[in-house]
């Protein structure tokens, strides 16, 4: 199994619904993620022969992705009402609404499944919160 591993990181702000906790408040983080690539063989042709993937196209896909959220609140849809989105973007507040709970968990997912439909062969995703506590996605082989 050969692989690739790269790290990015964004600032963001969200909170957790139904939380009941200190995350249940509106909250920032510095997010750092780790994406590894996976893959049995390495590539046979063209300029990317014996290799994974070319690190500046693996690099490039990761901070696109992490950019969309970079400075930005992150928010679960259905969590906010319809007058507050309209007010926060009114005021000139980037949001991200997002098909989901805002962990750590779930970001690991996301960025897993973004970077698999963007045609890199993801095997791991770690996502930080803080320094010393991450969330882990393990892609399904079998998938």
């Amino acid at each position: 199994m050969f692989g690739l591993k790269t790290e990015v990181a964004f600032d963001s702000a969200h909170f957790l619904a139904d939380y009941y906790g200190k995350c249940e408040n509106l909250h920032g983080h510095r997010w750092r993620v780790t994406v590894y690539l996976a893959q049995e063989e390495l590539q046979k042709e063209g300029t990317m022969r014996d290799m994974v993937l070319d690190f500046g196209v693996f690099k490039r896909e990761c901070r696109e992705l992490a950019a969309t959220l970079d400075h930005t609140f992150l928010v679960e849809e259905g969590t906010l009402k319809p007058a507050t989105i309209e007010a926060l973007e009114g005021e000139g507040f980037s949001l991200t609404i997002l098909p989901f709970r805002t962990t750590a968990e779930n970001l690991a997912r996301y960025f897993a499944t973004t970077l698999i439909d963007r045609g890199l062969p993801v095997g791991q995703v770690d996502v930080y919160e803080t320094p010393n506590n991450c969330a882990i996605y393990k892609v399904d082989e079998e998938a």
